[in-house]
């Protein structure tokens, strides 16, 4: 394939009034790890419905490795694999069943079916638990068993959404690692969201963060960290104001300031050097500092800056309250299935195909 596996232009979704996502445009390249990066509510998820086929966009289009999501539907889910946020696994099967089943959707003959199953073991460490009931599986490993569900078809792309969200961190490290190799050994391209900022900095090639529908910023994780200065400096001040915050920009060698509550966030090239005058002009503003403390920049210092909020706390807008809440994945397995269907009440359209893009669909 020649240019970009995913592409949107001026993507959007509305439900009535609310816009979860307001005009997105992008572009992955082919074999590149992506980390789509917003709090719950941001519209990740709804994007990452839309590009799946799931759900139609309300203006602008995406297309996926030249397919247009609305009107190619078919062969987007031919060129994809997804693993939602809920796994949709049935506890009566065995791990080796569901990911047969997996193949005989897309049509695989038999021995096709086995080759495959043998080729994603090796991408996706199950173990002897593939031969198991998943009713016995832990956390971890039915997520495990839903992202190689997602690969039986071999797809190009492979879209991830959260999918790491409440596991342990040894469960999660465990699918880091399986991500990586995909790509690297495989070439697949992932297309990951996640509300982890230690995720999207450790996995993704670029970022993107998005916030209340909105592409605010993208780049490299470091080419966005340099973006708000190389260190960071960290005071905890009672009674803040105006005086003091204007004090700190005034400073030689401060990049920019930035304020949250009771906490000020001051940029600088050189951190360890401006430490001293920050304590200093707090002091003679009168400030009562109850900490300070010096570090290197973050994507949650970018999320900040750009927003005026921390990540974890930027939950307006939510796509739960916004009139169109999130589907599970047995219910996006059901609207998959169900042929042709439409919602004529302008709400999603869906096209249905015989076989499932992945877990999820």
């Amino acid at each position: 394939m020649i240019g970009p596996a995913v592409v949107t232009e001026d993507i959007a979704r509305s439900f009535g009034r609310f816009w979860a996502v307001d005009g997105v445009d992008l572009s992955i390249a082919e074999g590149e790890i992506y980390g789509f990066l917003g709090p719950n509510g941001a519209g990740k998820s709804t994007l990452v419905r839309m590009l799946c086929t799931l759900m139609q966009p309300s203006r602008g289009r995406g297309l996926v490795r030249g397919h247009d999501v609305a009107r190619q539907p078919e062969l987007v889910r031919l060129e994809i694999g997804v693993a939602l946020q809920d796994a949709a696994l049935d506890d009566r099967q065995t791990g080796r069943e569901l990911l047969d089943l997996q193949g005989r959707l897309y049509g695989l003959r038999r021995d096709e079916r086995n080759v495959r199953v043998a080729q994603v073991l090796k991408l996706v460490d199950i173990g002897s638990a593939i031969d198991r009931q998943i009713a016995t599986y832990s956390g971890g490993m039915k997520r495990r068993l839903d992202l190689a569900a997602a690969l039986v078809h071999d797809p190009a792309v492979l879209f991830l959404d959260e999918p790491t969200t409440g596991l342990d961190p040894e469960s999660r490290a465990t699918v880091w690692e399986e991500v990586r190799r995909l790509n690297q050994d495989h070439g697949t391209t992932i297309f990951l969201t996640t509300q982890y900022l230690e995720e999207a900095d450790e996995l993704a090639h670029r970022v993107g963060i998005i916030s209340k529908g909105r592409l605010v910023a993208e780049g490299t994780p470091d080419e966005l960290k340099r973006s708000v200065g190389t260190d960071v400096i960290v005071a905890r001040v009672d009674g803040l104001n105006d005086t003091t915050v204007a004090s700190l920009r005034a400073l030689r060698g401060v990049d920019s300031v930035v304020v949250h509550q009771d906490e000020v966030m001051v940029h600088a090239t050189d951190g360890a050097g401006a430490m001293s005058p920050v304590a200093l002009a707090l002091h003679h503003a009168g400030a009562a500092v109850t900490s300070l403390t010096l570090r290197t920049s973050t994507l949650d210092d970018v999320f900040l800056e750009l927003t005026g909020s921390h990540l974890r706390e930027d939950e307006e807008g939510s796509d739960r309250a916004s009139g169109g809440p999130a589907r599970s994945a047995d219910d996006a397995r059901r609207s998959s299935r169900d042929a042709g269907s439409r919602d004529t009440g302008g709400g999603d359209e869906r096209a249905g195909t015989s076989a499932s893009a992945g877990t999820g669909l």
